[in-house]
């Protein structure tokens, strides 16, 4: 068994920064930069990406509703085209300094409230899909498990990659329970571990109530902005070679 284990990064805007990437980044296999929109700027993209190439780690693009205030959490009401050329102008940014780094692109996560409305939406799942494929028909479209994003990511041609969540807490219908709601958030590095050992060799992980919830994952996500997340990172990591689980980016 194989899983590539992601982050998302970057996510700090010019002197504030979020999370401790520098921590992070040497732990997983594969990064999802935030583009400008909902978090990021272009000198933060720049200085991630050098880091993510420098330790062999995947680049991926996290692009997300502009919304800086609400961290791209917030839905928007945004029009198709506009939607679809914001996608694309945040996913071409971080291209353009992974190939000044030396580096290919290697994916398309988008983020926060975008990701979840996609992963309902079958429409809406289809307009980010057209935008990644504008990019770049080689790049891997990755959506929640089983969701209409990597339904429409198929559809377009794309490859694609079901990802599931260690330290985020699931429904019964497999949906992630909302940030809104207590214990949304998992906090404590033997229980994010343990839902990634689950998901990766069981195919299951426990629903906040209770049921076990169907997730069938090629990558395993930690959210570089939760407090702790490098000892996550590690927890998993120890957890999963117990396992006999490799970790292993996307592409290798």
């Amino acid at each position: 068994m194989r899983v590539d284990l992601n982050a998302d990064v970057g996510e700090g805007v010019g002197p504030w920064p979020m999370g401790d990437d520098a921590a992070l980044i040497p732990l997983v296999t594969s990064v999802n930069v935030a583009c400008g929109a909902h978090a990021g700027d272009p000198l933060t993209i720049e200085r991630t990406v050098r880091l993510a190439a420098s330790h062999g780690v995947a680049v991926g693009a996290h692009p997300g509703y502009p919304d800086l205030i609400g961290f791209g959490r917030r839905d928007l009401d945004m029009a198709p085209d506009e939607l679809e050329a914001a996608i694309v102008y945040q996913v071409g940014a971080v291209a353009a300094f992974a190939a000044d780094a030396g580096v290919p692109l290697r994916h398309v996560k988008p983020h926060g409230a975008l990701y979840n409305a996609a992963a309902r939406d079958p429409e809406l799942a289809a307009v980010i899909a057209r935008a990644v494929a504008r990019v770049s028909s080689s790049l891997v479209l990755v959506g929640l498990a089983g969701s209409s994003l990597v339904q429409a990511g198929r559809a377009a041609g794309l490859r694609t990659a079901d990802e599931g969540f260690a330290d985020r807490a699931y429904e019964a219908d497999g949906s992630l329970r909302s940030r809104r709601l207590d214990g949304a958030v998992h906090a404590d590095p033997a229980v994010v571990a343990a839902q990634a050992v689950s998901i990766v060799r069981d195919g299951r992980a426990r629903s906040f109530d209770g049921a076990d919830v169907p997730v069938r994952a090629d990558t395993i996500c930690i959210h570089g902005d939760s407090p702790g997340a490098a000892d996550f990172a590690r927890a998993i990591r120890e957890a999963l070679a117990a396992a006999g689980i490799t970790v292993a980016s996307l592409e290798a």
